[in-house]
């Protein structure tokens, strides 16, 4: 049994492309067989610590489960640690064998990224050219890569972060890669001029507002992964047509989706289409209207995590 570290994970998903294509291609199968549990315990400054297990099986193929721990005092406190972190036990699928540990926490970030990036692939405008991610934590510099590879016509890239000392760190390093980005102080300006905008924060209140959102945007929520967390009004979700990467682990559990169905502002219905009915083309997607808002809820999940891992085991052998 192999252990795949977080560089070898890294190196095996970038760029992004490979993965995308992969992803793709595993949408049109079956879906893996899920599970999620959720423990969440408060912690002393207020916010909830996680502990999540997401195992999969896609019979004949393989099967898995990711530990992942949520821990979002870390990057407040500036401890040397991620906020999320874990591993990845990746099975056989033809004889139930222990293939390979994987480093989940880089498994955590490029699976999440790539998950936005297929997202933005289907749904984004054809040509935008400005971005701006909300957040500067771990999945920020991730989110934008994969943000890029799937539309090379960004070239301008906005920050906004609560701290803004983490947002002008973020946009520094970009600008040291040969990238043209800013931290920018309101988040309203911002989201107004972004053709893309990702949202990977721990809010539990909303960031963005629907009414900020030109026509032919593309926004793509990341965080909101409890039905208690949110980054986006009611308002946006009425405007937009809404995505999710999938049924099971976002509705009823993400608070993008939770709160506004149960405001009665949307329903079950509003939801247009999956990943799986996309990439199947059973929905056309943004279609050739190049002025309608859209709207990509990542849920994650573990059949995600399963698919990530099949192809860095193949990729970093």
């Amino acid at each position: 049994m192999r252990w795949i570290d977080a560089e070898a994970v890294r190196d095996a998903t970038t760029p992004f492309d490979a993965l995308f294509d992969w992803l793709e291609a595993a949408h049109r199968k079956p879906p893996a067989l899920t599970r999620r549990a959720l423990i969440e315990v408060e912690a002393p400054d207020g916010t909830a610590n996680a502990f999540l297990t997401l195992p999969a099986w896609a019979p004949g193929e393989g099967l898995g489960v990711k530990m992942a721990t949520v821990f979002p005092q870390n990057e407040k406190n500036g401890a040397d640690l991620p906020a999320i972190q874990g591993v990845y036990q990746l099975f056989d699928g033809s004889t139930g064998a222990p293939a390979a540990v994987i480093d989940g926490t880089m498994l955590t970030l490029r699976k999440t990224a790539a998950d936005s990036g297929l997202g933005a692939r289907l749904l984004a405008p054809p040509e935008p050219e400005v971005m701006l991610m909300v957040g500067a934590g771990g999945l920020c510099p991730p989110l934008i890569e994969a943000h890029r590879a799937a539309r090379p016509s960004l070239n301008r890239i906005l920050i906004w972060n609560r701290t803004a000392a983490r947002a002008e760190a973020r946009a520094e390093a970009l600008r040291a890669a040969g990238i043209d980005a800013r931290a920018v102080a309101e988040i309203e300006p911002a989201a107004r001029d972004a053709d893309v905008i990702s949202c990977a924060t721990m809010a539990t209140e909303p960031l963005i507002r629907g009414a900020w959102l030109k026509p032919g945007c593309h926004l793509d929520l990341v965080g909101g992964y409890t039905p208690a967390m949110r980054e986006a009004d009611d308002d946006a979700c009425t405007r937009a047509r809404l995505f999710v990467d999938s049924r099971p682990f976002t509705i009823g559990h993400a608070g993008d989706l939770v709160q506004p169905m149960a405001a009665g502002a949307i329903g079950e219905d509003d939801v247009l289409a999956d990943l799986f009915q996309l990439c199947q083309g059973a929905h056309p997607g943004r279609g050739g209207d190049t002025q309608a808002v859209t709207l990509f809820k990542n849920g994650g999940g573990g059949h995600l995590d399963l698919m990530v891992a099949q192809f860095i085991a193949r990729a970093a052998t």
